[in-house]
């Protein structure tokens, strides 16, 4: 262990045993391909059907985008890891894996943000929704995602890395996983680390306050609606978003919030698993595959 963990670092992941390795890398490679399929056929119908050419599925693709890279960013390699039995990884591939989970995790509550906007001004200024939710506002929305979520990545991931590691390298996780990795700091030097975390928190905070004056707004309006089978609509179209926001948000909170012990518990595993497999995994079930438009769609690209 000594030879490889002074330069490079050691994923315990969830087991020792090797059976038990086994068994959740057959688990992760199911839910892997859950993902795979759920996200590429969300991505593929948004993209070839006319009638699913509107901002709400414009977003939903690239939703589906990040979910993709989201979930592949640690699971692949935690399978191969697993039917190998090895857990070594290279000090600067752990950076780069580090880098890229933080994009995606940042990017994806950076969309959410902006698909609930989408939703307040569907719901909340029909008559001006075309005219604000144009062609260019949604591409510049998009672009500021990723924008947001390379900033936030780069500036997490250099703080975290600019720690000195003390003793054994051992990351008690499947992936190089930032509050894991900074139980590793020597002595205070994870204060900068700090700093940035908290910053990072407030932007999410923000987000989150966002999120909920949209949907007090769209609430209020919905609640106000006449004709019962519109409130339906409108709800069936907002209750996903938020869902999915309360569980990536709460998951993840919980993630960074909590103390973490030398060794991974039952809970631990759970929240592990809700944290970075459920949201991608589950998410085309959540938001598109239970829409009747998209339902449709999917059975003409299928069948067609």
């Amino acid at each position: 262990m000594a030879n490889f963990t002074t330069s490079g670092f050691l994923l315990i992941g969830f087991s020792t045993k090797p059976e038990l390795e086994i068994f959740y890398a057959c688990l992760f490679f199911v839910l892997y391909l859950l993902a795979l399929v759920g996200n590429m056929l969300i991505i593929t119908t948004t993209s070839l059907d006319d009638s699913l050419q509107s901002p709400m599925y414009f977003f939903l693709k690239h939703l589906s985008l990040l979910d993709l890279c989201y979930i592949s960013v640690t699971v692949p390699r935690f399978i191969i890891n697993s039917f190998l039995h090895r857990g070594d990884i290279s000090f600067w591939e752990c950076v780069l894996q580090c880098f890229a989970f933080n994009i995606c995790a940042d990017a994806e509550m950076a969309m959410l943000t902006l698909m609930s906007y989408d939703r307040y001004v569907a719901i909340c200024l029909p008559l001006h929704y075309e005219t604000i939710m144009d062609v260019k506002t949604c591409v510049h929305g998009v672009a500021g995602v990723w924008v947001s979520g390379v900033i936030s990545a780069a500036m997490h991931t250099v703080a975290t890395f600019s720690i000195r590691f003390c003793g054994p390298r051992i990351i008690h996780q499947f992936f190089c996983d930032v509050p894991q990795i900074l139980k590793l700091s020597c002595s205070n030097d994870y204060i900068y680390e700090l700093g940035v975390t908290i910053f990072l928190a407030l932007v999410a905070f923000l987000c989150l306050i966002f999120i909920g004056f949209s949907y007090m707004h769209i609430f209020y309006s919905v609640l106000r609606m006449p004709s019962a089978e519109g409130r339906a609509k409108a709800f069936s179209t907002c209750l996903p978003h938020l869902t999915v926001v309360i569980l990536f948000l709460s998951t993840a909170a919980f993630e960074y919030l909590k103390s973490h012990s030398n060794s991974l518990t039952v809970s631990d595993i759970l929240l592990t698993i809700m944290y970075t497999i459920v949201p991608p995994t589950f998410n085309p079930m959540i938001y598109s595959l239970r829409n009747k438009a998209v339902k449709s769609a999917v059975r003409k690209v299928l069948f067609s």
